[in-house]
């Protein structure tokens, strides 16, 4: 004798919850930037005329998930009304930045801003990248800016 043949039934609940992408709102909000440096610095331009100024960048993670992230120092302002305000200036040193964020890291990074001559200069000029490390895209997400992050630069 054959034993029985049961039939197997298949079936999904409809709400299975399908793991959302991030919208590009979320994607561009993944690194919370904010800059720290003097309100205003005074340098004898007459004994030295480089005046370098420590500022420091901290990044920090604002997501559940490990980040990558791409800092860019080399982005220059250069609407002539900007440059009128806030001048020109240099960043030293290294110009671009590799680094992973776990969730909810702060990370420090250390840079220095060069000056040559005395004015009102905008800090806020580094470009934040940032996409998710475990999403496999060719370009990360540009990091909402912060507000214009203004120094003086005075001659003692």
């Amino acid at each position: 004798e054959l034993p029985e043949t049961v039939l197997l039934k298949f079936f999904r609940p409809e709400n299975t919850p399908v793991p959302a992408r991030p919208t590009p709102e979320q994607l561009s909000n993944l690194i919370k930037t904010s800059l720290h440096y003097p309100e205003s610095f005074s340098h004898p331009f007459h004994q030295k005329s480089l005046c370098l100024v420590p500022v420091t960048l901290l990044l920090s993670n604002c997501s559940q998930a490990v980040v990558d992230v791409m800092i860019d120092l080399r982005h220059k302002t250069t609407s002539p009304e900007a440059l009128e305000i806030h001048g020109s200036f240099t960043w030293l040193g290294q110009t671009q930045y590799k680094l992973q964020l776990k969730s909810q890291e702060v990370y420090s990074l250390q840079l220095k801003a060069c000056f040559v001559h005395t004015g009102v200069y905008n800090l806020g000029t580094p470009r934040v990248f940032a996409k998710l490390a475990d999403q496999v895209t060719l370009f990360e997400t540009s990091q909402q800016n912060s507000m214009p992050a203004l120094i003086i630069i005075n001659n003692i």
